[in-house]
């Protein structure tokens, strides 16, 4: 999420766990196991039933994000496992400690290797990040004027390297909320609402891989899992969308791994809004909040 100071992106990723399904009793237990090896395990809660929501400070150091210490403890991206790593002011954190994301973010997990042996972590999470556009936060604002020269404000988006962006399906711009929002008293969907859409989602996803249980092959349980495979037999595309795809490749230059992500997103569009194909106007909104992580830089 990228927006000016105070245009409300803490507070939206602080309430994105309140949307997420609920934790399966598997999912529970994985969590727990987590929580008790690194002796997080809250005071008379034998059974984490809340999917975990962590955000770090940027000053964090490297062993703290993904783990380490003589006899490897987890980090903040395994104690972020099955629920959300929300890191706030993103360009702020070191270089070293965001590249560190990059094979996590695409192996679900994290290998610690220290003489004595090697242990490996679960880190499935789902990463939030915000950041100001600029050094001083108003850049594109429709109200405050920006005081950086271009020079500060490539500098600055440059601390987020290409080949992380590369990894992240969706960038959004959170404005500015005008008077009129703020003093407005209708409401809009809620929480249970958009979680029951959500939980319907979800369902459907598991329908569609139970299919491809295999006993010596990890689980698929969500469409951010799937392979090139799995990508092929259930994301067929129609002509148009096929043309729409080609089209924006070619512009946008987008990586094997960006293509096959835009795919995923649309997937889940689709399933989000109850259909079975994936229909031009999903892999145009896939294509637009991919397109936004491109003008960044």
């Amino acid at each position: 999420m990228i927006g000016s100071p105070g245009s409300g992106k803490t507070l939206l990723a602080r309430a994105l766990p309140s949307i997420l399904p609920s934790l399966s009793i598997e999912e529970a237990l994985d969590t727990t196991r987590i929580y008790s090896v690194a002796d997080l395990l809250p005071t008379g809660t034998p059974l984490i039933q809340e999917r975990p929501f962590r955000a770090p400070h940027h000053t964090i150091s490297h062993a703290g994000l993904v783990g380490g210490g003589n006899w490897p403890h987890p980090g903040e991206i395994s104690l972020a496992h099955l629920g959300i790593l929300f890191l706030d002011e993103f360009p702020e954190f070191g270089s070293r400690v965001l590249e560190v994301l990059r094979q996590p973010m695409e192996d679900k997990a994290v290998t610690i290797s220290r003489a004595q042996g090697s242990l490996t972590f679960p880190a499935n999470f789902q990463l939030i990040a915000a950041m100001n556009p600029c050094p001083c936060g108003y850049y594109g604002d429709a109200v405050k004027p920006c005081s950086c020269s271009s020079s500060m404000i490539a500098k600055y988006q440059k601390r987020i390297s290409g080949p992380l962006l590369d990894r992240m399906d969706i960038c959004i711009q959170v404005p500015r909320v005008e008077y009129e929002k703020l003093t407005d008293t209708r409401l809009g969907e809620d929480s249970a609402t958009i979680q029951n859409r959500v939980e319907t989602a979800r369902t459907v996803q598991r329908q569609r891989f139970s299919e491809l249980e295999d006993p010596s092959q990890p689980a698929l349980h969500h469409n951010s899992d799937m392979g090139i495979g799995e990508i092929r037999k259930f994301c067929s595309l129609s002509t148009e969308c096929k043309s729409l795809l080609q089209s924006a490749v070619n512009r946008l230059q987008l990586s094997a791994r960006g293509y096959h992500r835009i795919l995923k997103i649309s997937r889940t569009i689709a399933d989000l809004a109850g259909e079975n194909e994936i229909a031009p106007t999903f892999i145009a909104e896939a294509l637009q909040y991919r397109s936004k992580l491109s003008l960044m830089m």
